[in-house]
């Protein structure tokens, strides 16, 4: 093997190891002798050997999972929470050159927020309004990730862990909720019921065979229980007009 036959093999390995590809969801930056030249990607490119280097920074949303938080509430009470967050890099230069590592700094910046921004809540806050919470941690990261190209789509609290004897306290709170509805509708019912009998005692109450009708649809219904023996005194305004008659025929 001569001399050009190995230079022209040496120089094709150089060229094929200077060729990058990269994948349409992925971008590099590029540094010339420690001093960043461009972003370049997607696609093929070429890289000077020896010389430039590059960092792969992907595009796609990364998902990344908040470690649980020991957090004690407005109300003094200690719970552990942990919640996912959704953000993608969105300038690539910005990630790698204002941060060491952009993906660390993020996870860290998630927890100390969680933290801070639940601690101004009490627990029925942060059991209730958990959506309202959610755009408030989404916004300040954000705010705080924009110098680092990085974009905070969602935050999402997943679990909130409430100790068990506060878990009794919130179940007795809300048998004793229930049972103060079920009572004030109880009420509400007997309300309207006694307006309703009220109103057709007057309507009954203007003819003495309204009564009597009434009287005798009572009986109709008790009638259907045919297992008991019903007692019931006849009142006198049946007999009426008998006994006018007999005194007339006397």
């Amino acid at each position: 093997m001569g001399i050009t036959t190995i230079l022209i093999i040496v120089i094709v390995l150089i060229i094929l190891s200077s060729i990058k590809i990269l994948k349409e969801y992925e971008r590099a930056t590029v540094f010339r002798l420690g001093r960043f030249i461009k972003v370049k990607g997607p696609g093929i490119f070429i890289l000077w050997p020896g010389i430039d280097k590059m960092t792969k920074v992907p595009l796609r949303v990364i998902t990344m999972d908040v470690p649980p938080q020991d957090v004690i509430t407005k109300d003094n009470i200690s719970v552990k929470v942990n919640a996912v967050a959704y953000f993608r890099v969105f300038d690539p230069a910005k990630a790698i050159l204002e941060v060491e590592d952009y993906l660390y700094a993020t996870s860290q910046l998630a927890q100390t927020t969680l933290r801070s921004v639940l601690g101004e809540y009490e627990l029925d806050d942060i059991l209730m309004e958990r959506e309202k919470i959610n755009i408030r941690l989404q916004k300040i990261l954000d705010e705080q990730t924009d110098p680092w190209g990085i974009k905070i789509s969602t935050v999402e609290i997943k679990h909130v862990d409430i100790p068990q004897e506060m878990q009794r306290a919130i179940a007795r709170q809300a048998e004793a909720e229930r049972e103060r509805r079920s009572k004030v509708i109880h009420a509400t019912g007997e309300l309207q019921a006694a307006s309703d009998l009220n109103k057709a005692a007057k309507i009954i109450g203007e003819t003495s065979v309204g009564i009597q009708l009434r009287f005798l649809q009572s009986l109709i219904e008790i009638a259907t229980e045919k297992s008991s023996t019903i007692i019931f005194p006849i009142p006198i305004d049946l007999f009426t007009p008998f006994i006018k008659k007999l005194n007339k025929e006397s």
